[in-house]
């Protein structure tokens, strides 16, 4: 972990978080909805009740209407849910609470395509809220911007990261009074976006209530469900980590969070995929070579070459400008196209 005065500073940060999540209705609503979640959901992961557990009841789990916190989760229900039998034993593993945590959680992780570190946690946390804080890229963002994020030993699987983790969350949450719902609504407040810039209330967005039809946000969850098929997906694959397959999906950094990370299928090349948002072609621009920066310095190997491509409803020549003035040839620009289709239905007379 960093340095005391470091973990200090963390403090004073979600305090001032603390103190903006209860004057944002969406936040505030957020932190107290928690009741209704544990009541409806921990006896459905209870160790005893796991062999009963129906399909139906755990993709409930997974939408944010009913878990009323994590808006992503809902992705991996097709995968999660394709064989029932082994979903029921492998959570049995992950709440067995006579065993080890690392093991457990490494053993039920690795065990099961789509259990990823987001949806795993947020079980283990509903299903012992005092116990098991949430890990997933927007925590993981904010403890890296804030320079508390744990240093780990050598050798390190995911179990035993989870657990360095989960003592930090529960040290955060002890020294702020809070309970460790609370601490990972505040980390929406703390993590960093397009470089030091808070979340906004903006874009703390509820499935439940979002009527707008939001390409730029449906094209990021296509994309990443859809990649093998695309033209991106013939060239370059999704990047990957041990016990998380989607952690090219919001790669977590201490300035941001990239929207999309990928690697060559055959080259010594990374790319970074964003996609413009309303932001400036300047600040979107500036936002990809940040991170091409980031990703080469923590991630790339010294002869690797780091790439950018910026996706966008349209290439304004203001763009083309802002990538020309930096002097570099490895970010480019792409525009999509939406394609919408009315069929008329004919009835039997």
């Amino acid at each position: 972990m960093s340095s005391t005065s470091a973990y200090e500073l963390a403090l004073e940060k979600f305090r001032a978080s603390l103190a903006v999540a209860q004057s944002r209705e969406v936040t505030k609503r957020i932190i107290e909805d928690r009741e209704i979640v544990y009541s409806r959901y921990q006896p459905v992961f209870e160790l005893e009740k796991l062999p009963n557990l129906s399909e139906e009841t755990f993709r409930s789990f997974l939408y944010f209407e009913n878990n009323r916190h994590w808006g992503g989760l809902y992705r991996h229900a097709s995968k999660l849910t394709v064989d029932m039998n082994l979903l029921r034993s492998t959570l049995s593993i992950l709440v067995d609470d006579s065993r080890p945590l690392a093991k457990r959680y490494y053993e039920a992780v690795s065990g099961l395509r789509g259990l990823g570190k987001a949806v795993a946690t947020a079980i283990l946390h509903v299903n012992s809220p005092n116990e098991f804080g949430i890990w997933n890229n927007t925590s993981a963002v904010a403890l890296k911007a804030l320079n508390i994020w744990p240093q780990f030993k050598s050798g390190s699987h995911f179990g035993n990261k989870y657990e360095e983790i989960n003592k930090l969350l529960l040290r955060l949450a002890t020294d702020l009074e809070i309970d460790l719902w609370t601490l990972d609504a505040l980390m929406w407040i703390v993590a960093p976006k397009n470089g030091a810039e808070p979340f906004s209330e903006e874009e703390i967005v509820f499935a439940s209530q979002d009527q707008k039809f939001g390409l730029e946000r449906h094209l990021h969850d296509f994309l990443f469900d859809n990649w093998d098929h695309t033209s991106l997906g013939k060239e370059w694959q999704l990047h990957t980590e041990a016990g998380d397959d989607d952690a090219g999906y919001e790669y977590p950094t201490d300035i941001g969070r990239i929207d999309l990370l990928a690697h060559h299928r055959t080259k010594p090349e990374w790319l970074i995929v964003e996609l413009k948002r309303g932001q400036s072609s300047d600040e979107t621009v500036g936002q990809v070579s940040r991170y091409m920066g980031w990703v080469r310095k923590n991630l790339a190997k010294k002869n690797e070459i780091v790439r950018g491509l910026i996706i966008s409803q349209t290439a304004d020549p203001s763009i083309y400008y802002s990538i020309e003035g930096l002097g570099v040839d490895t970010i480019s620009v792409q525009t999509y196209e939406l394609e919408f289709h009315l069929k008329p239905v004919r009835f039997n007379s």
